[in-house]
């Protein structure tokens, strides 16, 4: 009973793949993870919520890292003339240490996407919107977008209540124990002056045969 998993770890190589793709000798494994999750936070860091990312994706071969970066936001990326990919692109090379390729994949529809849609409500939440407004707007948005279900839930001391309390949205169908059905799972933190609002965004995007 109680008993929680993510959504996306329990689909891999059904319809999930891993964000790092590559494998390593016992004795090299923590260094290779340390430089992945150097690089993570190097991008959050310099483009956060600017650029709208969903996902970055590492791939390591014996003479090339390929950095995958999944925006909805490319040109906020790539910066004027191409200098914010250049910028960026040598200051992953510094902690890899070798040759990088950058890869930047626009994302047409951010609505289909729950990590883009979870940092949407955020924003908003910290800009003091009734977080109902907020999460009835998104899950709509998303619906509207082709999802076949969504599924929204904040916790915390909402529109800066005494008590903390928790909320949800659901919209359509998000059937998270089949697991040939497409979830995408994300989590984001509100940071308001009454304290931290947790957000979780599950949205549907159909079986997949």
């Amino acid at each position: 009973m109680g008993q929680k998993v993510n959504p996306v770890s329990m689909r891999l190589q059904v319809n999930k793949n891993w964000s790092s793709k590559w494998f390593a000798p016992k004795k090299d494994y923590v260094a290779f993870l340390r430089e992945d999750l150097s690089v993570r936070r190097l991008i959050e860091k310099k483009l956060g919520s600017r650029a709208s990312i969903n996902r970055v994706e590492i791939t390591r071969t014996p003479n090339l890292v390929t950095v995958t970066i999944n925006t909805a936001k490319a040109g906020v990326v790539i910066g004027k003339g191409g200098s914010g990919a250049n910028e960026l692109k040598a200051d992953i090379e510094k902690i890899y240490n070798s040759a990088v390729r950058v890869n930047i994949e626009e994302i047409k529809k951010p609505d289909l996407y729950a990590k883009l849609v979870a940092e949407n409500i955020a924003h908003q939440l910290q800009r003091r919107i009734s977080f109902k407004r907020a999460i009835k707007s998104a899950a709509a948005n998303t619906m509207r977008s082709g999802a076949k279900g969504v599924r929204i839930q904040v916790s915390g001391r909402l529109n800066g209540a005494e008590m903390s309390r928790r909320e949800k949205e659901i919209a359509g169908s998000v059937p998270l124990h089949t697991i040939r059905a497409d979830i995408d799972f994300a989590k984001a933190n509100a940071y308001t002056s009454t304290g931290v609002i947790g957000i979780k965004v599950w949205i549907h995007k159909g079986e997949v045969i």
